[in-house]
């Protein structure tokens, strides 16, 4: 089998199904003499590759992994190259090349400020219009309509539908805000799955499972073509717009990697597939920076979320993002899309006072505990309703399920008065403190409406988890991290307003002993609750700490406030880690089966290699010299469809070395095509080991298109050992053997499965994506 062959599920490997031809292999003692089992120099290789006209860029088809060590030597021949030239040339040639590289991360960095700017003004613009409309103006949004207006006093211009058109009954007033909220909820959900569907079907969902999966080395470009980012940014903008419980921020990062993929395309950056990941993790750290306005989470959500220590240079990715993520930050400032000079919607910087008391910790880590139960509950529930569509006759029919889900969501929220509004402007709302000079949100700085208002938050909360659970994995672009933020907010407020009731009830209780004794004084600010059980909430579905932490910060400004934060975050995930210890993304990556491996440290039970490897006579080999001619070994290579072949000599399987199918395919298929006597060249003996290539000068040496390094262990070596390799060092595969003979190979697909086992779920996507 290959070393990034498409795992089959509960299937053994194939034994090898090679025919076995009459042993052409030379002498073994040869082989021990030359020690050619043991794979070329690399400047042996190089100067055979010239030399023999092999191909060294292959190209990765759709859907495997790429060779990291390959890309890697690639990359550093690259730039030993353009320094090896002399004159000015050769000191204008590396500066050229990284001018262009930066060339594309600044545009990355501009575009996709702007392009969150006016994703922030198109999806607020359409979802007010859902409620009414400016009165001299169409394209006024209700913050652009109502500007200009003293703190309290009543905004005249905007009309809600109702009052624009003159219904006057009460019944008909109802009626038609009804009618309308829910029919453009209906056509903005609807048309956003349309555009996917018909033009750009990698454009649905977050896209973070799959931009985790590329920077670790899988081959999806489709997934970041132009067309994708052009549908993913429109089609993003409605089904925000139509109320659905999703938002815009996770898939910002897939937008901001297509924009740099486009680029790099249109300024022919030269990159191999290690350069070109080096870049998307740039981008999607600027994703990030845009979407929170957050230009430090970025650089570390791309740290730790997407994994990118993973990468040989980890200072430069991590520079380049940051630069990414500034410049992007500082164009959506620039842009300032609302008019308020604050980088996203729901900032709160100085509305949270500078103190807190010890007793609160006791409601903030309930807070936690909930936000990490809850969490985890959501991420099975939606696991469990993606499984369910994928498995029944919804899944035929993607347009039909968005648009019943998009009016049942419309009636239900319409309902609710928290509901009802666009999630960003609640989650604004529930993070605001109370304040005489600005206006009182639906009556939640209501004292005598207490209960009221913590019912209507809890039911808020819950009806949010139900439709978040099924909504993420809709055929439309769809964020988790706003629902999540939204229902911890909710919870979080709902907290808040019961302990300020409670001080307010009992003032001279000892555990509020340390509150202001002037009853004017606010002791307790109910928006921070929301602030930590928002924290807390995404924590549990996201599994993020520290750029999480970073993240919150720098939405609210609450420097004093960092270490609630942080120990909600902590408690979050402990609670959360003990009820299932995989985040949302990694339980998507394990269902669609992508060639992910999770960074967490891996412990055996004092299990050995021996426990997961594929025996020798269960792989499909090459051996040495069987298929005698270079026409059958083509006709073999082209049998199989696997990422290579482990090369074996005599009958004893003593190991040659590795060579990758597409490498010996176009080479192979080269000699014949130039050859004028195709059939002369066909029928020409071959070997890959070079001393018997010296011994007979009739044979051809295909000895140069052995991997440079395969990693060769024993059996016996512990399991925990064999998983640490693939994590740190990206090997695609490792090769075992027993005194020099094959004995069995381990690939990732192998390591990927023995740690996405334990989910109930794993690969039970995998049909919506291509075979990996």
């Amino acid at each position: 089998m290959s070393a990034s062959g498409s795992p089959r599920p509960h299937t053994t490997w194939l034994k090898s199904l090679s025919p076995r031809w009459p042993s052409a292999s030379p002498n073994l003692s040869m082989i021990s003499a030359s020690s050619s089992f043991e794979l070329l120099g690399r400047n042996e290789l190089l100067q055979a590759s010239e030399s023999s006209g092999i191909d060294a860029s292959v190209p990765y088809p759709e859907g495997t992994t790429i060779d990291w060590h390959r890309e890697e030597a690639a990359e550093r021949e690259w730039k030993r190259t353009l320094h090896s030239q002399r004159g000015l040339r050769g000191a204008l040639a590396p500066i050229a090349d990284s001018s262009k590289m930066w060339l594309v991360i600044v545009l990355t960095g501009v575009g996709i400020g702007v392009a969150g700017a006016w994703l922030d003004v198109l999806v607020r613009w359409l979802g007010d219009l859902r409620e009414g409309r400016c009165a001299y103006g169409f394209f006024y949004n209700q913050v652009a309509c109502c500007s200009g207006l003293d703190p309290g006093e009543v905004c005249t211009e905007w009309k809600t539908w109702s009052e624009y058109l003159h219904v006057s009954s009460i019944l008909g007033q109802s009626l038609l805000q009804a009618w309308v909220y829910i029919a453009l909820a209906v056509i903005f959900a609807g048309s956003a799955a349309v555009l996917v569907i018909t033009y750009a079907p990698y454009a649905f969902h977050t896209g973070i499972p799959e931009i985790k999966a590329i920077l670790r080395g899988y081959v999806f470009d489709a997934f970041l073509s132009p067309w994708t980012l052009f549908i993913k940014a429109l089609g993003l903008a409605l089904a925000v717009a139509s109320g659905l419980s999703l938002g815009k921020e996770g898939p910002l990062v897939h937008v901001s990697c297509c924009m740099a993929f486009l680029l790099s395309r249109i300024f022919k950056v030269k990159q191999n597939e290690s350069q070109k990941r080096k870049l998307l993790a740039a981008a999607a750290a600027a994703g990030v920076s845009v979407a929170f306005g957050s230009p430090l989470g970025g650089v570390l959500f791309g740290l730790e979320e997407l994994d990118t220590f993973a990468f040989s240079n980890e200072n430069d990715v991590m520079w380049r993002g940051f630069v990414t993520s500034v410049i992007a930050a500082v164009t959506l400032q620039y842009m300032d899309p609302f008019g308020t000079s604050k980088l996203v919607l729901f900032e709160v910087s100085g509305t949270v006072s500078g103190t807190w008391r010890a007793f609160e910790l006791i409601p903030w880590m309930l807070l936690a505990v909930v936000g990490g139960v809850v969490g985890s509950f959501l991420i099975r529930l939606n696991a469990a309703a993606a499984v369910y569509r994928r498995n029944s006759s919804i899944y035929d029919w993607p347009v039909l399920e968005v648009v019943s889900f998009a009016a049942l969501t419309g009636a239900i929220c319409y309902l609710v008065v928290f509901l009802r509004a666009q999630t960003s402007e609640l989650v604004a709302n529930l993070f605001q403190e109370c304040d005489v000079t600005k206006g009182d949100y639906h009556g939640l700085c209501n004292p005598t409406a207490l209960w009221h208002n913590v019912f209507l938050l809890i039911l808020t909360a819950v009806v949010k988890v139900g439709l978040t659970a099924w909504t993420f994995g809709m055929m439309i672009p769809a964020g988790i991290f706003l629902p999540t933020i939204a229902i911890g907010a909710c919870f979080g407020r709902a907290v808040g307003l019961l302990t300020q009731g409670l001080q307010r009830a009992y003032p001279s209780a000892v555990i509020f002993s340390s509150c202001p004794p002037d009853a004017t004084i606010r002791c307790i600010s109910p928006g921070f609750y929301a602030v930590v059980g928002a924290a807390a909430m995404l924590g549990g579905v996201t599994r993020m700490t520290v750029s999480l932490v970073v993240i919150m910060f720098e939405l609210t400004g609450a420097l004093s406030h960092v270490l609630p934060i942080m120990i909600s975050v902590v408690v979050s995930k402990w609670v959360a880690d003990a009820l299932g210890r995989d985040g949302i993304y990694t339980v998507w990556i394990a269902m669609r089966r992508y060639p992910w491996l999770p960074p967490d440290e891996y412990r055996d039970q004092g299990q050995t290699a021996a426990q997961i490897v594929k025996p020798a006579s269960d792989i499909v080999v090459l051996r040495d010299g069987s298929p005698p001619t270079l026409g059958e070994l083509l006709a073999f290579v082209r049998r199989y469809h696997f990422h290579g072949f482990p090369v074996v000599a005599g009958d004893e399987d003593v190991l040659v070395g590795f060579v990758v199918r597409e490498k010996l395919r176009i080479y192979l298929e080269r000699l014949v095509t130039e050859d004028v006597d195709g059939a002369l060249t066909e029928a020409q003996r071959w070997t890959f080991i070079k001393a018997a290539a010296a011994a007979d000068n009739e044979l051809v040496n295909l000895a140069p298109l052995l991997d440079e390094a395969v990693l060769q262990l024993r059996k016996d070596v512990p399991l925990q050992l064999v998983v640490n390799m693939f994590q740190k060092m990206n090997l695609r595969h490792v090769l075992f053997s027993q005194e020099g003979k094959l004995t069995g190979l381990v690939t990732k697909t192998d390591i990927v499965w023995l740690l996405t086992a334990h989910s109930p779920h794993t690969g039970q996507l995998a049909g919506d994506t291509i075979d990996q």
